[in-house]
Order: structure tokens, then sequence, then C-alpha cells
């Protein structure tokens, strides 16, 4: 006699065909159609997901750029500076400061610079 596992078999294309929702023709109504849609947005939810963080760290840091050039400095002399200076905020923290409050980034500009310079003294 062959078994067919009928409930689990129904349960996994229903479910299939809910997460397909909201596509069209075809898609959304049959299980093969709709198992092939929904596997392919999933690799791409999956990959996005990722590439999502690489997007919004190259625009905190040209935001950052923009602020700090504005203020005499280059971007990478400015992180430099954050760093020696033991500032610990992060590019998005940084990014919404040069956006929306041009005062508090002036003095992190400040602050790098100065530990710049004292960088440079014990250097040299």
């Amino acid at each position: 006699m062959r078994v067919t596992n009928a409930p689990a078999s129904r349960k996994r294309r229903t479910r299939m065909i809910r997460a397909a929702k909201g596509f069209r023709m075809r898609r959304s109504k049959l299980y093969r159609y709709a198992s092939d849609a929904v596997d392919h947005g999933r690799q791409y939810a999956y990959r996005d997901r990722r590439t999502k963080k690489r997007n919004f760290r190259a625009l905190w840091q040209i935001r950052i750029n923009a602020a700090a050039r504005a203020a005499g400095v280059t971007y990478s002399r400015f992180m430099e500076g954050l760093k020696a200076a033991k500032v610990a905020l992060d590019r998005k923290v940084l990014a919404d400061l040069a956006a929306q409050d041009n005062a508090a980034f002036g003095e992190l500009v400040k602050i790098a610079q100065q530990a710049l310079k004292t960088k440079a003294a014990v250097k040299a």
C-alpha cells in the first residue's frame, strides 16, 4: 500500500501558499510556482539583509566626510583623531550628529584635532 503522508504534505503546501500571499497570478495560487517564488524571495531577503548593512555604513561615511571637510579635516584624519582621543561613538551616531547637530560635531572635530596633535608630539 502506498503511503502519501497527506496531512503533513498538505500542511507544508498550505504554508508555502500562505507565504506567497501578495504575489501575482499563479505564483500565489499554485504550489509549484509559489514554492519557486518564495524560495527566490527568501534568497534575495537573506542577501539584502547583508547588503543593507554595507549601504548604510557607506552612507554614514559619506555624511561624516562631508561634515568633517566642512570643518577643515578629512574623514580618515577625523576618525584617526577620534580613535586617538578614545571617543567611542559609532559611525551611525556620528552621521546623525553631522546632519542634525553642527555644534556638537564641531566639538568632536576639535577633540579629534587635539588628539592628533598630542599623538604627533608623542611620536616626535
